[in-house]
């Protein structure tokens, strides 16, 4: 089972990562303010991640689809990425880069996977 991963930044905030069982990182959040405001982050991760459909903006002529969604794309370097927006449009937890688009879509696999029963536990 993943867990979210709650740690303080350098910038005097704090942030959250949720790994999966392997203990890699799969998704990241922005930097929050207040411990308070990243626990509502998580929560939203859990209740939009579940049923967050796939948004591809690597294909030309995309088609958009309603929030919550999994946004993904191809960053400068041309690695694959994710975004993943809650209902009202803000980006809630970001990935890394993937060097192929199939290992970006589990990635997101295993954000549907791990975040609804993932534990949160503060480093």
């Amino acid at each position: 089972m993943g867990k979210f991963v709650i740690k303080d930044t350098k910038s005097g905030g704090v942030k959250f990562d949720l790994k999966a069982t392997n203990g890699q990182v799969i998704a990241s959040s922005q930097v929050y303010a207040s411990l308070n405001s990243c626990k509502k982050g998580i929560a939203s991760v859990i209740n939009n991640a579940p049923i967050a459909e796939i948004e591809d903006q690597t294909e030309e002529g995309y088609t958009r689809i309603r929030n919550p969604k999994f946004e993904v794309y191809n960053d400068k370097a041309g690695e694959a990425r994710f975004r993943l927006k809650a209902k009202n449009g803000q980006i809630i937890a970001t990935s890394e880069g993937y060097t192929t688009m199939k290992a970006c879509l589990n990635g997101i696999a295993s954000v549907k996977k791990n975040a609804p029963d993932a534990p949160t536990v503060k480093e």
